[in-house]
Order: C-alpha cells, then sequence, then structure tokens
C-alpha cells in the first residue's frame, strides 16, 4: 500500500483528503506544521510528500531545502491559486509538482498516482542507459557523470531517462510534459521548463550547455 504524508495546518481540508486517499488505497499519515512534517520524516520512510507551502513553524520553502538531506521522496506541493512565484520557487528547490488550493481530492489522487507511477519502476523492466559520459542505473534510479554520482530529484531523473532515450534527437516539450510529468502540456504550465533550468545548471559543472533549448520545438541532451 502506498504510504503518504500530508502535511498541512489546515485541519479541516487535511482530514477530508486523509479520508478520501484512504478510501481509495493510500495510508495517509497528517503532519501540522513544518516541524511536525520534518520530524515525521526523520521516524518513518514515506513514498511520497504532500506539502502545503504556507504552514506555521517552518513553511514549505524552508521544508523542502533541509528534505535533499533528508529522503530522496518526491513532492507535491499545495500552492494558493494563482501563486505562481511560490510554484516556481518550490519546483526550483526539487518539488515533482504541484497543485493549486482548494484542491479536488480526485484531482491530488491523479497527481499522486502519476508521481508514484513514473518514480517507480518494475526491476525486470529496466536495463541501464548510458550515453557518452552519462549513465543512468534505473533500478536504483543513480545517475552518474564521468564516474560521478549526480544528485537528482526524482522527476530530474525521468527527465534526463526520456532526453537520453531520444538518442540525441530533440524531444518536443509536448512529449516530454506527456513522457516526464504523465499530463498534457498547458499553455501557462512553467512546470517542465523549470525542471529542465534545474537539472541544466547541475550538469553544466560538465558541459556548458547539457540540454539545449530548440525553439519551436523541445530540449535536447547535447552531454
Amino acid at each position: 500500500m502506498t504510504h503518504i504524508l500530508l502535511g498541512d495546518d489546515d485541519k479541516e481540508l487535511t482530514d477530508l483528503l486523509q479520508e478520501y486517499l484512504t478510501n481509495h488505497g493510500i495510508r495517509c499519515d497528517c503532519a501540522y506544521d513544518g516541524e511536525q512534517v520534518l520530524n515525521k520524516i526523520k521516524s518513518q520512510p514515506y513514498d511520497l510528500i504532500v506539502l502545503d507551502i504556507m504552514m506555521p513553524k517552518i513553511d514549505g520553502l524552508n521544508v523542502l531545502r533541509q528534505l535533499p538531506t533528508l529522503t530522496q521522496t518526491p513532492v507535491i506541493m499545495l500552492t494558493a491559486k494563482g501563486d505562481e512565484i511560490d510554484r516556481i520557487i518550490g519546483l526550483e528547490l526539487g518539488a515533482d509538482d504541484y497543485i493549486a488550493k482548494p484542491c479536488n481530492p480526485r484531482e491530488l489522487l491523479a497527481r499522486i498516482n502519476a508521481v508514484i507511477k513514473r518514480t517507480t519502476m518494475q526491476q525486470s523492466d529496466i536495463v541501464p542507459l548510458e550515453h557518452e559520459r552519462l549513465q543512468l542505473d534505473q533500478v536504483h534510479r543513480i545517475c552518474t557523470v564521468d564516474g560521478e554520482t549526480l544528485q537528482v530529484t526524482g522527476t530530474e531523473f525521468d527527465l534526463l531517462v526520456a532526453l537520453l532515450q531520444q538518442q540525441g534527437n530533440v524531444a518536443s516539450k509536448e512529449w516530454l510534459s506527456q513522457t516526464v510529468l504523465q499530463r498534457e502540456l498547458q499553455p501557462l504550465d512553467r512546470s517542465l521548463d523549470v525542471h529542465v533550468s534545474r537539472l541544466r545548471k547541475k550538469l553544466q559543472p560538465y558541459h556548458e550547455d547539457p540540454i539545449k533549448a530548440v525553439r519551436g520545438k523541445g530540449y535536447q541532451l547535447v552531454l
């Protein structure tokens, strides 16, 4: 059974989401401030974290900043509707996806299942991927460049897999959104661009322009 942590100080919403998710086969623990979120993460592993940005004691963005030292668990942010800045900052800090509040429980469940699906794969179906200086161990989800381990988020790893599968060809944004984020590309959705930008910065010590943006077409891995 999928086991997630839901961090939100809105107890009424949290109880509603917990009941809905539990009824759909997801075990859901709750935390009502940033300190509780961090303490629960330290005490046990989770398959996914749903994290509200506006929380007491430690806000969601500062929780995100601390997560890489504690866990590689994927994160879905809960953000205020229309608050694009928080969404972008959250994605830059390593969140895998976001959903605006007030959120539809059915949509949240769909996002949870999509993130879980792309971050947990059957080992028997996986083969290592290599390209020049880059190696991707899909069983353990480890990325190495020139033999050095590169710390990437789950979404960044999936983005590398998708780009590598194109064998140097340009991958369209529409295809990447469907393949990596498992949703259609929307005109105002910058999630994919933020993930690419963050991954590009991590790869730049190895190549000046590791992921090229091809105007009107998409992205190309050139590392």
